[in-house]
């Protein structure tokens, strides 16, 4: 379990991903909500899409070299039953639905567009964590 929050990562990784999050609207005209990326691949199969394919394939292959040069970081014990794993994919996945958007939708791009539905849905996601850690942790 992680037990010490390490600021200058955390920064480094916080600017690469609003790096990544802006080139991909000022280059393309594209938000970079994950959620909306890959329902639209799993909706239809255009031109489009090859982008979005693009980038989950990324997302996949970060975690896949994350597992090969630095397995450390992904140390750590689930004891949940798999079944749970599941529902709470599903949960998460009909949430996502539900608010128009995930976490790096409304959290990361939304919030910076000064989106008011992102300030809220965002707000929403937090005080729920916070809510959940505290009666689970």
């Amino acid at each position: 379990m992680i037990t010490e929050f390490t600021p200058v990562s955390a920064a480094i990784g916080g600017a690469l991903i609003g790096i990544a999050c802006t080139l991909l609207l000022v280059l393309y005209g594209k938000i970079a909500g994950i959620s909306g990326i890959v329902k639209s691949v799993f909706a239809k199969a255009n031109s489009d899409s090859r982008w979005q394919l693009y980038f989950i394939l990324g997302l996949l292959l970060a975690g896949v070299a994350v597992r090969v040069f630095a397995p450390s970081l992904l140390e750590g014990e689930l004891q949940l039953p798999s079944w749970l794993i599941v529902v709470a994919g599903l949960l998460v996945g009909a949430g996502t639905t539900l608010a128009n958007g995930c976490t790096s939708g409304h959290g990361v791009c939304g919030m910076s567009r000064f989106s008011t539905r992102s300030w809220v849905a965002t707000c929403t996601f937090m005080l729920v964590a916070f809510i959940t850690a505290n009666l689970v942790g």
